[in-house]
């Protein structure tokens, strides 16, 4: 007897794969590549003899760590906190946490890692609950900021591209838990409503 978590599973395989086929590629992994290069230049610039907590917000944010990491060039402790509002779906519910950091962030500068920054409740979230630990200084880096009307007001003090307001994946962003992995920074066909 078939699984019926089998067959959900195949359809839903079945539609990422066609929405990668029909996606637009916004940037190409080489701008890509640039936009990290050009934050590295910035922060190697700003963190230099701070020795700051490095703070990825997984799943999304491991990628842009990942790639990351290695160009900086100053002394740095890195730990991670899991908060999602998606949950491999398209549209973001309730913040949820998942895990939270090990490393003591008192009277610490903190750098956040993120993959995108879309309406920012998490990553206002995520800012809030740093400050109330008695972290020095909190600053936030994005792989990707999505313009559009619809931020709550919070903004990242490090962005490496903008997106127009589409649904976006690749280089940690996902599409329902898929194509985090893409070599490039996608959106999702216009005429696809992404739900």
């Amino acid at each position: 007897m078939n699984n019926p978590d089998d067959a959900a599973d195949k359809l839903l395989a079945e539609e990422a794969a066609a929405i990668m086929a029909g996606a637009d590629c916004l940037f190409a992994s080489s701008e890509v590549d640039a936009a990290i290069d050009s934050l590295a230049k910035q922060l190697n610039e700003r963190f230099a003899g701070l020795n700051p907590v490095v703070l990825c917000v997984m799943n999304g944010g491991l990628v842009i760590s990942g790639q990351l990491l290695p160009r900086l060039s100053f002394q740095l402790q890195f730990d991670y906190m899991h908060a999602t509002r998606y949950r491999d779906q398209t549209s973001g519910g309730e913040l949820q946490w998942k895990r939270h950091h090990e490393i003591s962030l008192k009277d610490r500068v903190v750098l956040v890692l993120d993959d995108i920054l879309d309406e920012g409740e998490t990553l206002k979230s995520v800012y809030d609950a740093c400050l109330a630990e008695g972290a020095k200084e909190v600053l936030r880096v994005v792989l990707v900021e999505k313009i559009h009307d619809r931020n709550i007001g919070v903004s990242a003090e490090y962005t490496g591209l903008q997106v127009p307001d589409r649904y976006v994946f690749g280089y940690g962003m996902d599409y329902k838990g898929y194509w985090r992995n893409a070599k490039g920074i996608f959106a999702v066909a216009e005429n696809e409503s992404g739900e």
